[in-house]
Order: structure tokens, then C-alpha cells, then sequence
């Protein structure tokens, strides 16, 4: 079968150079369209998990949605994050975007590399009496962080600030296309949501992560390209070493 069109469930990345080194060698076709939209959650859908923000000395962020949720939701709520607050961050990009929301020069940032360990290695016995709340994603898994702290007998509680809510992708004809890529479950919820009667026939599936695996799987989506893995560690790569293995 050739695969001549290609649908990527997220936005179209700055730089293209990898999908282009996929189409110049099988003229594959690339198109770009997000599943779903982050937004954050009501102040009700909030006030039910019962969480104070002034229980808390430390927040561990690891995107910037959730960033915009926190400062949103603590403002709509009435309550003033003290300047004292200690912000721990997966990665340099996630910790610089505070300054959107607070004067970082006079704060206590730490940022990590992107792995949970790194955050871990960042509170050391230093930070290790402070009482964090872990942020997330509604459907999102921060289980390989919380089973750090558990192991490093750090006090924690998680708190979900964002949710994805799928897009309306009726105007898509899926059946144009000979392979999907999915990075996220909120993906797979979206495709069911808009396309009820949705039969994969021989479409090729695309999976990039550990947590789209199991959404797909439980969907009954057969999954053709698995990424990342050490040969293939983009979902470009990985497309393009499947399309060499049926040349």
C-alpha cells in the first residue's frame, strides 16, 4: 500500500525539516491539524477537588497551560500566592514562562531537564519539608513523578488545572488518508467524539508515547508504527523507517 497522506493530530511544528526529509524521498504528504484544545477549568469544576492553594509552599509545573490555569484560577478565587511560594519546574522553558505572571528575579525557581528525576534532584534535603502540589492535566498521568516523591517520602498532592476538550473535526474525511499520528488519549477521545462510526479498514495508526498506547488499544485501533524508540526516536523517523521497510 502507498502511503501518500499523512494526518499529524497536532499543530504544524516551526520547523518542518524532518517531515520535508520524509516527503522528498516517498512524497509522502504532511498534514497538520490539532485533535484538541487545552482549557483550563471553571473555578467550580476546581473548588470540587477541595484544594487550598495556601496549603501549599511548593508547585511543581510542567507545562505552560497549566501555568495560565494556576495564576487564573488563584486570582478568580481571591487568593494571593505569597511571594514565599517555591516554583519547581520540569524544564527551562516552563520556568522562564512565569514571568507572565510573577517578577521572576525575586522568586525561587528551579527547573529540571524534563525527566521527574530531574525535579527530584532539584528539591534534594533542601526543599524536602516543603509541601508540594503537583499540577496536571485532567487525563493526564503524573504517576512517574508522585511514585518519586512516595519513595523520597515527600509530602505531595496532585491538583488538576486544564482539561483537553476535543475540536470539532467534522469538516476532516478521514477516509483521505492512508496513516493517522495520535500523541495524547485526548486524541483517540476526540476521534470517537467526532467520528462515532469510525472504521480503521487500512488506515495506518501512528502512536507516539506510553499513554496513547493503552487509549488506541482500548479504542480498537491497530496500532502499525510505534514511536519513540532508540532506532526511531520521532514520529518522522519512525514513518520513515516503516515506509523504507516496504520499498
Amino acid at each position: 500500500m502507498s502511503i501518500q497522506k499523512i494526518l499529524v493530530s497536532q499543530n504544524a511544528p516551526r520547523v518542518l525539516t524532518q517531515y520535508q526529509s520524509v516527503t522528498e524521498k516517498f512524497g509522502a504528504d504532511f498534514q497538520f491539524c490539532p485533535f484538541f484544545k487545552i482549557e483550563p477549568l471553571t473555578s467550580r469544576e476546581f473548588r470540587a477537588q477541595r484544594i487550598n492553594f495556601l496549603d501549599y509552599t511548593a508547585v511543581v509545573f510542567s507545562s505552560r497551560h497549566v501555568i495560565d490555569a494556576y495564576f487564573s484560577l488563584a486570582e478568580e478565587l481571591r487568593v494571593k500566592i505569597p511571594e514565599t511560594m517555591k516554583y519547581f519546574c520540569t524544564t527551562e522553558a516552563v520556568a522562564m514562562y512565569l514571568q507572565k505572571h510573577i517578577v521572576y528575579r525575586k522568586r525561587k525557581i528551579f527547573f529540571g531537564n524534563g525527566t521527574p528525576e530531574s525535579v527530584i534532584g532539584l528539591i534534594g534535603p533542601k526543599h524536602k519539608g516543603e509541601k508540594f502540589l503537583i499540577t496536571m492535566t485532567e487525563g493526564s498521568s503524573v504517576d512517574a513523578m508522585t511514585s518519586l516523591f512516595q519513595a523520597h517520602h515527600l509530602e505531595y498532592a496532585t491538583g488538576v488545572f486544564v482539561k483537553p476538550v476535543s475540536q470539532d473535526l467534522k469538516g476532516l474525511d478521514l477516509q483521505d488518508y492512508d496513516m493517522i499520528v495520535f500523541y495524547n488519549p485526548a486524541d483517540v477521545k476526540s476521534l470517537q467524539e467526532n467520528f462515532p462510526d469510525f472504521r480503521q479498514g487500512d488506515i495506518k495508526m501512528v502512536s507516539y508515547g506510553r499513554s496513547i498506547v493503552r487509549a488506541m488499544e482500548e479504542a480498537g485501533l491497530r496500532i502499525d508504527v510505534k514511536a519513540p524508540s532508540p532506532e526511531a526516536p520521532s514520529v518522522a523517523r519512525a514513518i520513515e523507517l516503516y515506509l523504507e521497510s516496504l520499498s
